[in-house]
């Protein structure tokens, strides 16, 4: 597989985890209650971190090589 297509699919795999992070957030929020609550907030930003991280290191990888 090409790295242009391993980029793709890494980020393809930060933006399911921002739409995780976010029903998350939103059913802690809108259902939860008390430690249960704020456990799946903090898996909610997590989730964001990581998804932040694995996009900024994608776009400062800067373009890859057409063959």
């Amino acid at each position: 597989m090409s790295d242009a297509m391993m980029n793709m699919w890494i980020s393809f795999f930060a933006l399911a985890l921002m739409f995780i992070s976010a029903g998350a957030a939103i059913f802690s929020r809108e259902k939860l209650r008390g430690v249960i609550q704020k456990i799946v907030l903090a898996f909610s930003f997590i989730c964001l971190l990581v998804s932040g991280l694995i996009v900024f290191l994608i776009v400062i990888g800067g373009p890859t090589a057409t063959l």
